[in-house]
């Protein structure tokens, strides 16, 4: 075991299948010799080469392209996208064809991609950087979208999505990268895609949150437990694309009180499909109304309002408590 942050477990993972799997390929801007933006690549060309570890042009269409038609032909690359805002160049390629190839070719084809990016608030970045977007993606089926919150969820779930026969969005929240360091094996193991994480056990209500949220939920539900002896469920979905509907119906079921936590606008999120689908299959054993804590729809704003823009402990706080207050 290794203490290590996310950026350290995610370039572990990488290294760790491309000595596994030779046909295993990373690339993107910037990716070679400067190890990436935040160096989550740093060290992989020097080991691998220029052809396993490959910059590219400033073309993130040309970049996701590339991914589907090496994946087509038995390669398993893994793209990044320098920012997660970027990916409106490529939605073509992975909406109407990464998504689509397994259906369109009735199984014939499948495509073993990655695609990472970063994500997320209070970092201060300019436009276009910072932006939720997972909500686009949810209603693309076809593809799975993975977004993990801790180092060890995401080296095992970055090793499970580059195993996946089936193209894996892969967003990793900036504002976590060197959040904090935890334990980590050093080898070869995968965390589930699919599987949510009860991170803390709870009876009276059930928080569902993922991604750069979920210290900040975890935080909050530590305070009301001391302070009021509230019990909050937090719920780290670890991936939206498949959801794990099982994991949280059980809890709904259990504690009667949903509030949902994400950093992506609030319509037409993932949030609501959240909400709809707990009012499908557990409306009876709701107490209150499901209540979501989200950012505002507004396009990302600049950095001076963002603290304001994005969830914070004082809005879930809020929200708790107004679930609580029902009788």
């Amino acid at each position: 075991m290794t203490m290590m942050n996310i950026i350290e477990a995610i370039n572990s993972a990488l290294r760790l299948e491309m000595e596994r799997d030779d046909k295993v390929i990373v690339f993107g801007e910037d990716v070679g010799r400067a190890g990436g933006v935040f160096r989550a690549t740093d060290g992989l060309q020097a080991k691998f080469g220029e052809h396993r570890v490959v910059d590219t042009p400033l073309a993130e269409s040309a970049i996701i392209g590339a991914a589907v038609g090496m994946a087509a032909r038995g390669l398993r690359p893994v793209a990044e996208i320098q920012f997660l805002g970027f990916i409106y160049e490529a939605m073509d390629q992975l909406a109407s064809q990464a998504a689509r190839m397994r259906f369109r070719s009735a199984g014939t084809v499948t495509l073993p991609m990655v695609v990472r990016a970063p994500y997320g608030g209070g970092v201060r970045t300019p436009e276009l950087h910072s932006d939720s977007l997972e909500g686009l993606f949810l209603h693309s089926p076809g593809l799975k979208v993975v977004m993990p919150s801790n180092p060890y969820d995401a080296k095992g779930l970055l090793l499970a999505a580059i195993r996946d026969d089936d193209p894996v969005l892969f967003f990793e929240p900036m504002k976590l990268y060197r959040f904090r360091k935890e334990e980590v094996p050093d080898g070869d193991y995968t965390v589930e895609i699919g599987k949510a994480n009860v991170v803390v056990a709870g009876s009276d209500l059930t928080l569902i949150t993922w991604g750069p949220t979920v210290p900040l939920a975890v935080g909050v539900a530590q305070k009301f437990a001391a302070e009021q002896g509230v019990s909050v469920e937090v719920i780290d979905l670890r991936t939206v694309a498949p959801l794990d509907v099982d994991t949280i119906l059980t809890s709904v079921n259990k504690t009667g009180r949903v509030l949902i936590v994400h950093e992506a606008v609030k319509a037409g999120g993932v949030g609501a499909e959240i909400s709809a689908l707990i009012n499908e299959h557990a409306l009876f054993s709701l107490e209150a109304p499901i209540l979501r804590v989200t950012g505002y729809d507004t396009p990302y704003p600049v950095g001076s309002v963002e603290d304001d823009w994005l969830p914070n402990a004082i809005r879930i706080a809020g929200a708790i408590s107004q679930i609580m207050s029902y009788a």
